[in-house]
């Protein structure tokens, strides 16, 4: 660069002028072949497929459970997977999505009037009478803290109308969540089967909706109380509510959680745990039968104590990292004029962090052309860092431009002289 400069301005002025012309028309018929164009940004979303991390992961805790999952609340990933997505009946853990459809689709303060459909429900039940009134909120706690199974069909009534409307939202909410192998028939997780199937998700289905409904306070705030005690509007039955989710008391770090069993789905759970700044969210399926009640305590320690032992935060990609493309038919004007062979850019954005083991595979890729032609601005984004986490895409930044190139043709060149000769 410095050579071509160098004799390019001990030309004498005439000469310097006669040759940029010549140049600009050479270089006005060389642009008219194809080139290579600046690759396109990627986007900067994470997309980690769970098939790909539920595979990954196959440490054998020696759970009870049939499947498990244990999955970064934040992020979705799954941090340690048996059978994730395997769909398997769960019972009364059902019953999270229920309760955030109504909070999400009722008025805590709405009257609802239990149908004689409703009081047909089998036990576990509150044991009310056709007519009898209750707020919404407190039909919730007794959804969530005795598992009632006649309470989650008086709110699935008044949110739809019917089970079978209520159930159309559960799936439609489902979807929208990414819950990909799910069927929903009834509001409580009794066993089921209809045109579609049997009354089942999977482990990483579940626990992906509890990160959802973590969310919200109220979920919160009901799935959290000790206790609650609550009265039809004529005061006429009252029930006082018990909290069932012993991990509440057993680990401080525990959020929420909701029991479940079935014959066919056996001893469930779905919880929620905080670590330090990580939130995760869990499920157990089929985790024993009577008289193993218990076993879904054991799991659930285990697995909260595996994400411990075995995650922490990681710098991925560092902050700025700086490159030089061939660059062609560019021309600068700064002290001089130069003929730069490359230009400068640099990805964007602050360092790329994850929740890594030591298992894990980081590769990280650029997507950036072979070369650029000029004219380009600074800002400008030509490429990509795309990082992949075990094969999958889980993040990006852009690549832009760090410096200017003009386009060096026969209308730079004429323009330049015009403005040496009017000098």
């Amino acid at each position: 660069m410095k050579v071509k400069q160098i004799f390019f301005l001990r030309l004498k002025p005439a000469c310097r002028r006669f040759r940029l012309l010549l140049m600009g028309i050479l270089l006005s018929v060389f642009a008219a072949f194809p080139s290579v164009q600046p690759a396109a940004a990627a986007q900067s979303e994470a997309a980690a497929s769970q098939e790909a991390f539920s595979d990954f992961h196959k440490e054998e805790l020696n759970l009870y459970a049939g499947a498990a999952v244990l999955t970064d609340a934040d992020s979705g990933r799954i941090l340690y997977g048996k059978a994730a997505n395997t769909p398997m009946a769960n019972a009364s853990t059902t019953k999270i999505l229920t309760c955030i459809l109504a909070l999400e689709n009722g008025n805590p303060e709405d009257v609802v009037t239990v149908s004689e459909y409703a009081c047909k429900m089998p036990a576990v039940k509150m044991g009310f009478a056709a007519g009898d009134r209750f707020y919404l909120k407190d039909l919730l706690y007794a959804l969530m803290l005795e598992s009632y199974n006649d309470a989650a069909v008086a709110i699935a009534e008044h949110i739809a109308g019917s089970v079978e409307g209520f159930a159309d939202k559960m799936n439609q909410k489902a979807a929208e969540l990414g819950c990909e192998n799910s069927h929903f028939i009834t509001p409580n997780g009794l066993d089921a089967e209809d045109e579609g199937g049997i009354h089942s998700t999977t482990a990483y289905d579940l626990s992906r909706i509890m990160a959802y409904c973590i969310r919200n306070e109220e979920f919160l705030e009901i799935t959290r109380a000790d206790s609650r005690q609550v009265s039809d509007l004529d005061g006429s039955r009252t029930y006082s509510l018990q909290n069932h989710n012993a991990l509440l008391s057993m680990m401080d770090g525990a959020l929420s959680g909701k029991t479940g069993f079935t014959a066919d789905a056996g001893y469930c759970y779905v919880g929620a745990y905080r670590s330090g700044e990580h939130t995760y969210t869990f499920a157990l399926l089929a985790c024993g039968w009577p008289n193993h009640k218990d076993y879904k305590w054991s799991d659930s320690r285990q697995l909260i104590a595996y994400a411990d032992a075995t995650y922490s935060d990681r710098v991925i990609s560092e902050g700025e990292k700086n490159f030089r493309i061939p660059l062609a038919q560019a021309v600068r004007r700064e002290e001089g004029i130069c003929f730069p062979p490359s230009i400068g850019a640099c990805t964007t954005g602050e360092a790329v962090t994850g929740f890594l083991s030591d298992s894990d595979q980081i590769e990280i890729r650029y997507d950036l052309p072979e070369t650029l032609t000029a004219p380009l601005k600074a800002g400008e984004v030509i490429g990509a860092e795309e990082i992949y986490l075990n094969g999958q895409l889980y993040g990006s930044r852009q690549v832009v431009l760090t410096e200017t190139a003009e386009l060096f043709d026969y209308s730079w060149c004429l323009k330049f002289v015009l403005q040496e000769t009017a000098l």
